[in-house]
């Protein structure tokens, strides 16, 4: 399970017990150096990989996992959620994307795969993305939704989530649609604390709600919707208790979305659910050890604190990856009777130099 002193190399930012990683790819879910990313229906992952950032004098170390989700009710449902990892971006060696795409509805596996594709072309073909990535984000993102309305894919009533972190030198832009999350594990002089890279799109925040009634949206539980609780109740607790808030239109019992932006979706466009990205810039600094791109089949019932703890125990994001898939879908389990399907990348920032390091 890798180095017992993790106090010792997440302060250094190194440790001497990883494996030499691996040019090979893993059974798919994804893709690297370019190539596109495959959904299994069970379980793929990957072993060390790595992308050094000549320019900073820094070494990413990664490894993701996608694990299909339980349905006792549909047992051969396909994996819709899909990871994209692209090292080089624009063959720039200190430009790497790593991105996870959460799909929902009947054509969710479809959306999702279109959105990592066409994403990834974009912000690649994009000449501006170095002088403004927030800008190259925005209109990747609108080109990448526009074109699924414009697909052969029925998107009415499916669509995907979008989490991506684009690492250029020594800054992280992170671009979110919906309530896919990323975090990084940052050291505070004592422990690894989480610092939240994204914000989760819901009508759980007050500005997402406001905006999306302004759009001529229902916000009800499914509850409120049936007329079991009162819907003129418009607070909904914890995001945890019971089930959330989701949108509707004015006159229907749909779409009933949990998210309030998403790639695809054009019925719930219609009420307010956009494809306009959120991007947050972060500097890395000598205490940023690590970062995690993941579904919310992971963030359902681990918060972003529990899952920077579970990474930082484990000097191998491989080991990592699997130990926060088997948690998150134990506490699906003694929580509902199926599992969301779950998508972790774990990337560790390590100093280049560093002599222990294989390459």
């Amino acid at each position: 399970m890798g180095c017992v002193q993790a106090k010792c190399w997440l302060r250094c930012r190194r440790c001497c017990c990883l494996d030499q990683p691996s040019s090979a790819g893993g059974d798919g879910g994804a893709s690297r150096d370019g190539d596109s990313g495959r959904r299994q229906h069970l379980l793929s992952g990957s072993p060390l990989g790595s992308a050094a950032i000549p320019s900073h004098g820094l070494l990413l170390q990664y490894s993701y996992l996608s694990q299909r989700g339980h349905y006792p009710d549909s047992p051969d449902r396909e994996n819709q959620d899909t990871l994209s990892i692209k090292t080089q971006l624009q063959g720039n060696p200190n430009l790497h994307l790593f991105a996870v795409f959460d799909g929902h509805g009947h054509f969710g596996a479809q959306c999702a795969a279109f959105a990592s594709e066409h994403l990834v072309d974009h912000l690649a073909g994009d000449p501006s993305l170095l002088d403004d990535p927030v800008k190259s984000f925005n209109s990747a993102f609108f080109a990448a939704n526009s074109e699924l309305h414009d697909s052969e894919i029925d998107d009415t009533m499916s669509g995907t989530t979008a989490i991506a972190v684009l690492v250029g030198g020594d800054t992280l832009f992170v671009a979110n649609v919906g309530d896919s999350r990323a975090v990084a594990g940052v050291w505070n002089g004592q422990r690894v604390v989480a610092e939240d890279l994204s914000s989760d799109q819901t009508p759980f925040r007050k500005d997402e709600y406001e905006r999306v009634r302004r759009c001529g949206a229902r916000v009800l539980s499914v509850d409120q919707v049936e007329g079991v609780k009162d819907p003129a109740i418009q607070s909904w607790g914890m995001e945890s208790d019971g089930d959330p808030p989701r949108l509707w239109v004015q006159n229907g019992m749909y779409p009933g979305t949990a998210f309030t932006r998403s790639v695809g979706d054009s019925t719930a466009e219609s009420i307010g659910v956009v494809a306009v990205p959120e991007v947050m810039t972060v500097k890395i600094t000598p205490n940023h050890l690590f970062f995690v791109v993941a579904s919310d089949g992971v963030f359902e019932f681990l918060s972003s604190q529990a899952v920077v703890d579970m990474v930082s125990r484990y000097p191998d994001p491989q080991d990592a990856c699997s130990a926060i898939a088997a948690e998150s879908y134990k506490l699906w389990l003694e929580n509902e009777i199926r599992t969301d399907d779950i998508t972790i990348i774990v990337v560790h920032i390590k100093d280049l130099g560093d002599s222990s390091i294989k390459i």
